[in-house]
């Protein structure tokens, strides 16, 4: 499978995945609000950045080193998973006035 097949599965993945999430917790990840979902984001995070650390900051070994169920890999996916909900919560409720273009860089910023 190319990366761009196994990105396209991850991504039905975690699209299956919220679905399931909400039959079971609704919309609990926002109920404290934007300042609430950031913490979820850090925290999230943070799990990523502790693990990446205890591997001198090699987030490849990381993957390696912590696997199963509160593995590295279960934490990026939790983390791509709010990631998309912050999103659409924003474009949804139109905080943004224009779509940003995907093509430009963070030096362009």
């Amino acid at each position: 499978m190319s990366k761009w097949e196994n990105m396209k599965k991850a991504a039905q993945g975690d699209l299956e995945a919220l679905k399931k999430a909400e039959t079971s917790y609704g919309d609990s990840w926002k109920r404290r609000g934007g300042v609430g979902a950031f913490m979820m984001l850090a925290r999230k995070f943070d799990r990523v950045e502790h693990q990446a650390q205890k591997c001198g900051w090699d987030v490849f070994e990381a993957g390696k080193t912590y696997v199963g169920e509160e593995g590295l890999l279960d934490d990026i996916r939790d983390l791509r998973r709010y990631l998309l909900l912050t999103e659409e919560h924003i474009t949804a409720n139109n905080y943004v006035v224009e779509e940003a273009d995907d093509t430009h860089t963070d030096e362009e910023s």
